[in-house]
């Protein structure tokens, strides 16, 4: 379970770096709460709000479930779920600039 964790907590770390970042800048971004879910734009402020929402529930598993930076099953656990999310994210908003410039 605890792997698993720290999956969950990389996927939550990458998810809220764009969230926070196109709040902070004023700018609108998908979110789940757009419509249509996840295409659409949010404004800045559902946009910080959630990247925050995602931050601290990272930060509250990892402080259960700490870990080192050590090249480890922890750390690898924690990538693993970064780079999945980053991969799907990049591919799914990829496509929704796509269509938008299209």
């Amino acid at each position: 379970m605890h792997y698993v964790t720290l999956f969950f907590c990389g996927m939550l770390l990458c998810n809220c770096i764009p969230h926070l970042v196109c709040g902070l800048e004023g700018r609108p971004f998908p979110t789940p709460f757009a419509k249509p879910r996840g295409i659409g734009f949010s404004p800045p402020l559902v946009n910080f709000v959630w990247g925050f929402v995602n931050l601290a529930v990272a930060l509250v598993l990892l402080a259960r479930h700490p870990f080192t930076l050590e090249p480890a099953a922890d750390l690898v656990s924690m990538l693993a779920g970064v780079l999945v999310i980053g991969l799907y994210l990049a591919h799914h908003f990829g496509a929704v600039q796509a269509k938008r410039n299209a």
